[in-house]
């Protein structure tokens, strides 16, 4: 069909509609006729319409470091710092180190008492029943975790969250996080789960028992990130009570930022843990899977381990076997789309372990780490802390005594030497 054909076409098309349309009602012309028009489509059922997709981000966690025994009866309330808020939350409980299935008769949320962070008293109006699957209890096997469904709490960034747990049978030996650094509570007989007041909670542990995770709802983050690594990550020589680990502060730093550029913090570290060989806690090779790839909507990691393996019996005196330990840790996050930072061991010279040979794995390692491109980014520790008259040592005004761990200004200049880009570059 030619060009003139097809606007001769659309003219007489034109032309006719125009013919039908009627004209403007006068007085004369009677009451106005209404023209049938065409219907509006139907609305689409609920069932079939898309949900908003609502998304999860892990905001606390705590690795399991061992077992402990069993407090039958007891009720334990944890205290537990959130790195973001959300809409609401739920709660990874542990029984990954145990010997037998764990009955978990009662666990709740709930807002610490503002103010208060060595207290165990639950914020009013805030306690929540956790429940599983719907049930109210639950029972996990050995060597397993189990996740609570969706408690509907509004938790703001920086809260301290209460998760107590009743365990009403003796279950044999708790998986627990040894050093908490943190004031959590005994109620030694009964289920006191669901109380405000914490008059029942007479005695303290600064062990973090069952639970292991913290999820939430619509937090205003893109993802998180896992710090993996030893005390020095766990928070050996900080106040406690106080969050002064290096993963708290960097996650103050984080809330800092819009929330495309903001990440959730998750601390896995493990005092006295290693990366090559098992000891307090599963080595961080064993333990990767659990403690990072696991864990939920991780966008990076940093690790932060070997100063275990250097300075523990027996003592690791073969750099390369730090080397393919990272290309390996490095490979299983590539493959899960999660960048990895490498973060360089810090210097520990005046403790008692310390060595000359072992100063020079330390040294072989870090140049390893910094120089050999295996990580998406390097984030210099060492260099952050070191005393530059003595290389060997950390500055006098980071060390809290023993001249391994850092104190809280140690801490905060480990955090403050992290570049906030590299969590998140692709």
């Amino acid at each position: 069909m030619t060009r003139a054909i097809m606007v001769r076409h659309i003219l007489a098309a034109l032309v006719t509609a125009l013919a039908i349309v009627p004209p403007a009602a006068t007085a004369d012309d009677g009451p106005t006729v209404l023209l049938p028009q065409a219907p509006l489509p139907a609305p689409v059922p609920a069932a079939e319409q898309t949900p908003v997709r609502r998304l999860w981000t892990g905001t606390w966690e705590a690795a399991a470091s061992g077992t402990v025994a069993a407090r039958p009866g007891a009720s334990i309330r944890n205290v537990l710092h959130l790195s973001v808020g959300g809409n609401g939350l739920r709660v990874r409980l542990t029984n990954r180190l145990g010997t037998q299935p764990l009955r978990l008769g009662a666990v709740t949320v709930a807002l610490q008492e503002s103010g208060e962070p060595k207290s165990p008293d639950a914020e009013p109006g805030s306690m929540r029943r956790a429940t599983f699957a719907g049930a109210r209890t639950v029972t996990i096997p050995a060597g397993q975790d189990r996740v609570t469904d969706a408690v509907d709490l509004v938790v703001p960034y920086g809260a301290n969250l209460l998760v107590t747990v009743h365990t009403p049978d003796n279950s044999g030996p708790a998986t627990y996080h040894r050093t908490a650094k943190q004031t959590n509570f005994i109620a030694p007989s009964g289920d006191w789960a669901d109380v405000e007041d914490g008059d029942a909670y007479t005695r303290t542990t600064t062990s973090w028992y069952y639970v292991t995770g913290v999820d939430v709802l619509d937090a205003p983050a893109a993802g998180s990130v896992v710090a993996l690594g030893d005390s020095l990550t766990d928070g050996g020589g900080t106040t406690s009570d106080t969050n002064r680990r290096w993963p708290d502060r960097l996650a103050d730093r984080m809330a800092a930022l819009p929330p495309n550029r903001r990440l959730g913090v998750l601390n896995a570290g493990i005092s006295g843990n290693r990366l090559l060989l098992d000891g307090v806690g599963p080595r961080a090779l064993t333990r990767f899977d659990a403690d990072v790839l696991s864990r939920t909507g991780v966008r990076a990691v940093i690790v932060f381990e070997g100063i275990n393996d250097i300075n523990g019996t027996p003592a690791e005196t073969d750099p390369g076997a730090f080397e393919k330990a990272y290309r390996t840790l490095v490979t299983r996050a590539h493959a899960r789309g999660i960048r990895v930072i490498g973060a360089t061991i810090t210097p520990y010279g005046g403790h008692g372990q310390w060595r000359e040979a072992r100063e020079s794995v330390r040294r072989s390692v870090n140049t390893f780490i910094r120089t050999s491109g295996l990580f998406d980014a390097v984030v210099d520790f060492d260099a952050a802390v070191r005393d530059p008259r003595f290389p060997h040592r950390m500055r006098a005004a980071y060390d809290p005594g023993d001249h391994l761990h850092f104190n809280d200004a140690g801490m905060r200049a480990m955090a403050d030497a992290i570049n906030l880009a590299d969590l998140r570059r692709l």
